[in-house]
């Protein structure tokens, strides 16, 4: 496990960091399809807190996309880093995400995010940044619509609906298992929205979650009871 270090040249102030966002968010790639579906390795990305130890732990889980089996996987852990800001919340996890990420033995081909990317009120959250940052294909996949719109896709499993801002269609809502409540998918970086919802698919052949961000949650998890354990017993 990789201890990671309190950034140098970090933003300090909400402003400082508004003022990264505005000028990262300017290098998404947008007209890129991303690798297909079932090819290469695909990697999960995924973060858990301690706030009252002050300890974020990520994690980086390689699979191979077309068996879905664990290849290789790292984990980091680092002191909180920045402030608790409602859209600039990758600002606390980035450090120890690309920490995580560079600790992996294998390259992370395309990266799957527990977040958003371009469903974000400033159009850039986790995976846009972390794409814009190490330059890979980045996806985010929520649990939750955040503050935006969407109908109910229809009942069969790969039915999608748009998840709007507006009128702005920012990603989807998708459905992985009939009838189930549906995963949200918007693009980070140098995928395709249609590519993103099948890589999506195809890495949820069971459960409605896919399979990288069921792995990298375990372990971020596991690796912050153990960062949490050693602290108390120093």
């Amino acid at each position: 496990m990789t201890t990671v270090r309190t950034p140098a040249g970090r933003p300090g102030t909400e402003e400082e960091a508004r003022a990264v966002q505005d000028a990262l968010r300017a290098r998404v790639v947008l007209d890129e399809p991303g690798p297909p579906p079932g090819t290469g390795h695909v990697t999960g990305v995924d973060v858990a807190y301690d706030d009252e130890r002050d300890v974020v732990a990520a994690a980086a889980v390689v699979l191979d996309a077309a068996t879905l089996d664990v290849v290789a996987e790292a984990a980091a852990v680092g002191r909180i880093s920045f402030p608790y800001v409602p859209g600039l919340l990758a600002f606390r996890e980035i450090p120890t995400v690309l920490a995580a990420l560079e600790a992996l033995p294998r390259t992370p081909g395309l990266v799957v995010c527990d977040g958003y990317g371009l469903a974000h009120p400033r159009r850039f959250g986790l995976a846009s940044h972390l794409g814009v940052l190490t330059g890979l294909p980045t996806i985010g996949v929520a649990k939750n619509p955040f503050t935006f719109t969407y109908d109910e896709p229809a009942a069969p499993r790969g039915s999608t609906s748009p998840l709007l801002a507006d009128h702005e269609e920012v990603g989807r809502a998708l459905r992985t298992r009939e009838g189930v409540k549906p995963v949200f998918v918007s693009v980070g970086h140098r995928v395709s929205l249609d590519n993103a919802c099948a890589h999506t698919l195809a890495l949820a052949p069971a459960y409605r979650l896919p399979e990288t961000t069921r792995r990298a949650d375990a372990l971020c998890r596991r690796a912050l009871r153990e960062a949490a354990s050693a602290l108390t017993a120093d």
